[in-house]
Formats: C-alpha cells, structure tokens, sequence
C-alpha cells in the first residue's frame, strides 16, 4: 500500500491513545484512575443545554455560514471586549470545530513549505505535529535553565529567515504556568518589530489561581486588530467544560479570517448550527459556573501538590492555571522499572491502573502530566497506587476492589 509520507510520520495523539485505553479497561470492569485526561467533571452548562436543545427541537438544522453564525460571531465579539479589552468585528473571528480545528487552520493559512513555527517546551502534543502537517519545521524552545519558562534571549536567538510565527500558550498544557507579563509583552513587541505572528492559545486563559491572571498579549501593543500581529484562539471546551461540543473560535485580521474561511470550506464546511447554539448559550449564561469550576479545580491543584509531597524524589513546580501539574520522575526513569517516561507511564498503568501521560509527549522526557480534573478521590487514590506501585519497601500485593494487583520487580 502506498501512503503519504507526511501522514504515515504523524503519531496518534497520545492523550486521545490513553483514553482509549483507560476505557476499553473500564469497559472490561477495571477500576481504572484517569490522571491523563484533561476533562472536567462538571455537566455542561443548562443555558448551553437549552439553546442546542431549542435548535435541535425546532428541525432547522441546515448549513450554516462557514465562519459561524451571526449570533455566535456576536457573542464572541463580545466575550472579546469584556475579556481582552479588545474590539473587534464580527469579519474579524471565525468559528471552527475546536481550538484544535482553528489552530490548524491558521498554520495552514500562515505557513509555506520550509516557514519555522517558534514553538515553547513544555508544549501541547499536537503543536510540532501540526507545523510539519503543513511541511513547515518546528522550532522547540527547550528552557536552558531547567524551569519551564523559556528566558527572552532565547526565543530572540531562535528567530531565522524563515520564522513566520510564534506559539504561545498561557496558562500552559501540559506544566501549568502562566507566563509572566514582562516576558509575554516583550514577544508581542519583538513579533511586532520582526513581522512574525503571535498565535496565542488561549483556551485556559480563565483558569488560574491564587488570585493570578494570565494577561492578554494584546494589552500589549498599540496596534488595532487589523495591524497587529497577534492572533487569538480560544473556545468552550474547558472553561465550561464542554469537550465533546468542538466549538472553537479565531479572532484575527479580516484579511486572514477570509482565507482561513475558505480552507475551513474545503474541509468541513461549517460547524454544526446545533453545537454553535450551545456555544453561545454557555457565552451568553450566567458566567458562575466558570468560577465555580476554577474555585474546584484550584482546590485539586491544592490537593495534588499536598500528595506528591509524600514522594522523596519527585519535585513539582506548582500550577498556576489549567488543571495539569508536569512533576519531574527523572529519578525513577533510571532503574528496572523504566528507562524512560513512556516505559513509565506504561508501567503504572499496567500495575496501579493509573493513566498518566509521558512528558517525552511534551518534549519534557523525565516527567508525567498528572490532570486534576477529576474528583479529590480520584487524585488520593490515584497518587496512593503510584506510591506503591513505585515504592520498593511496600508490600508486593494490594487489592484494588476484587483485583489483585502484584508489582513484580
């Protein structure tokens, strides 16, 4: 069989991968604990309910425009004001099957064979495999100084001939920090004075902690939507924990909307009216939930951090945003049990039933994402099996419910 090259050199998403295997072993009655995932537990907001199920209800369920619908475009513009302090058009956004969907089709619009995407480490899985989709070369960022924070100097060395654009994702997947204002306005200034575009990821961009908050690039340039550089991505999936609704969305220069336009209309054409009608009835609801979630999930980051504590070799820099934590495990990626942090991942999987996800995915080998989105019982039990599955003096044999679980080296 003769394949694509570019196709055939693309992974599975790993995260999307463990899914599938943390629920084919829940289907095959295993208490399996799900670190992985990056999903909150909370029901979908009623308002977002409501306005779907008024769509659906009414069998007006047709194509709609491939930008988005009229209405949804209008409460973007303004989720866009009260939120970025930012005005815009409704010429100026584009709707799309998920951030991850817009993502792609900026890239896709941006970016010529050869072009070099700016990409920071820790980064999400599928930014690298998405530049050479488009056979441009990721350009990774690692920071020199062991955090993860790139230094300024460093994203400056790294801009070439042919960098087109810079990725940048605050608060972050998979570490969850949230970058600071001076080093977020200094890339705003630097894509500006170089011409290179600033693609910012801002689907955590409400949920941070401690009284933080994760400042817009635009605060940072004089420069009106049309002029600037900067490109904002955004979407329902996890402030209002709405996953399964792939509801994402561009605010950009008009002139990049129209073209990203057209690719979205070769491709899937438009979003379901259904799901946009969910989205804008999260936008447009009460905004409580929002809060409630993040008041939630920062009391996970709370509980997280307290567990990992009880291990002497694994050291956490605490998230400031998101719901993922990026603990360091180096020292147990050196012995029987695991060579690596995929060996690792698989390892307690296979012993605890614990899902993690290899930082390797992330571009920080040595290190898991552990997801506290779930339940406080979820993350003890969870961190316990890791404990004893990696803890040499525990006993050999636990029960989890009817199962025996034995470690083995």
């Amino acid at each position: 069989m003769s394949l694509s090259h570019v196709a055939s050199s693309i992974p599975s998403s790993p995260t999307l991968t463990l899914n599938e295997e943390a629920r084919i072993l829940r289907e095959k009655g295993e208490p399996v604990i799900h670190l992985g995932i990056g999903e909150p537990k909370n029901k979908t907001p009623i308002t977002a309910i409501l306005s779907s199920a008024a769509k659906l209800s009414s069998g007006d369920v047709k194509y709609v425009p491939t930008d988005g619908t009229p209405s949804l475009k209008k409460a973007i513009v303004r989720y866009t004001e009260e939120n970025y302090d930012r005005g815009v058009a409704p010429q100026n956004i584009i709707v799309s099957d998920g951030a991850k969907q817009s993502l792609f089709n900026i890239l896709f619009t941006l970016c010529n064979p050869q072009d070099e995407v700016i990409i920071l480490a820790p980064y999400w899985v599928s930014y690298p495999e998405m530049v050479k989709m488009i056979g441009s070369v990721p350009v990774i960022i690692t920071p020199e100084d062991g955090s993860f924070i790139a230094q300024f100097e460093e994203i400056e060395r790294a801009i070439g001939p042919y960098t087109k654009a810079i990725i940048v994702n605050s608060p972050n997947n998979p570490s969850g920090v949230v970058y600071p204002e001076t080093l977020i306005s200094k890339i705003v200034d630097l894509c500006e004075r170089k011409g290179i575009y600033m693609i910012c990821d801002d689907i955590y961009h409400k949920l941070v902690f401690d009284g933080n908050v994760a400042a817009p690039a635009c605060k940072y340039t004089k420069m009106d939507v049309e002029t600037s550089k900067i490109i904002i991505v955004n979407g329902v999936a996890k402030l209002y924990g709405m996953t399964g609704f792939r509801v994402g969305w561009v605010v950009a220069p008009r002139k990049l909307v129209e073209i990203m336009t057209n690719v979205q209309s070769q491709t899937t054409t438009c979003v379901s009216p259904v799901m946009q009608a969910a989205a804008e009835g999260a936008l447009t609801g009460r905004q409580s939930m929002v809060e409630s979630l993040r008041l939630s999930i920062q009391n996970n980051r709370d509980v997280l951090m307290q567990e990992l504590q009880s291990f002497t070799d694994v050291h956490c820099i605490k998230p400031g945003g998101t719901f993922y934590a990026l603990p360091d495990f180096t020292a147990y990626c050196r012995n029987s049990v695991a060579k690596n942090s995929v060996d690792l991942s698989n390892f307690l999987l296979k012993k605890a039933l614990v899902v993690t996800v290899p930082g390797k995915e992330f571009g920080m080998e040595g290190y898991l994402r552990l997801s506290y989105s779930g339940t406080v019982k979820e993350l003890t039990e969870g961190i316990e099996r890791m404990k004893w599955a990696l803890d040499p003096n525990a006993p050999s044999e636990i029960y989890l419910g009817d199962r025996k679980m034995v470690r083995d080296w």
